[in-house]
């Protein structure tokens, strides 16, 4: 089964969507470094995530070395990231991001990153929810003040599962 890493953006948009449950019944593994997990996600739902099958792995020494790096090469990327993207690419597993600067650094990586966009596709496909609970979900993350999916792609997204829903 795929295994995808997540950084805490895309899992708080699933929330925002209420969209976390059905992530969780798609055919993948999603997991998450310990850093990221204690930092960001323990105390705003982690055990709940937890409980739907999120991962906690632990970086051996050549991956907290290969975070670190990262972060040298860019100071804009938060610890929590740097860690993501090190275990995504020392486990040979893809990411799954929303921040701009951990996309830019799996692209040069040649890590495979997808986004919340992707993974509603993927959801619609896989008819784990419906076209009107993904359309309802992406409209609560698109009216978020603290979205940053591309608004070309919401868009696109909103009215194709709006014709969708209605039947069209």
């Amino acid at each position: 089964m795929q295994v995808l890493v997540s950084d805490t953006s895309v899992l708080v948009d699933l929330e925002r969507g209420n969209l976390i449950q059905a992530a969780f019944r798609l055919p993948l593994e999603f997991a998450v470094p310990d850093v990221l997990y204690h930092r960001e996600l323990k105390d705003f739902g982690g055990p709940q995530l937890v409980h739907l099958g999120l991962r906690i792995e632990e970086l051996p020494p050549e991956g907290v070395l290969l975070a670190k790096s990262f972060r040298d090469r860019k100071p804009g990327l938060s610890v929590p990231d740097a860690f993501a993207a090190a275990l995504a690419k020392t486990q040979g597993w893809a990411l799954l991001a929303g921040d701009g600067l951990l996309r830019q650094l799996a692209t040069e990586e040649v890590v495979e990153c997808r986004g919340v966009l992707w993974l509603m596709d993927l959801m619609l496909e896989k008819a784990v929810v419906d076209a009107q609970t993904l359309l309802d979900g992406l409209s609560r993350i698109a009216k978020n003040p603290r979205c940053r999916l591309p608004k070309r792609e919401i868009r696109v997204r909103l009215e194709q599962y709006g014709h969708l829903a209605k039947g069209d």
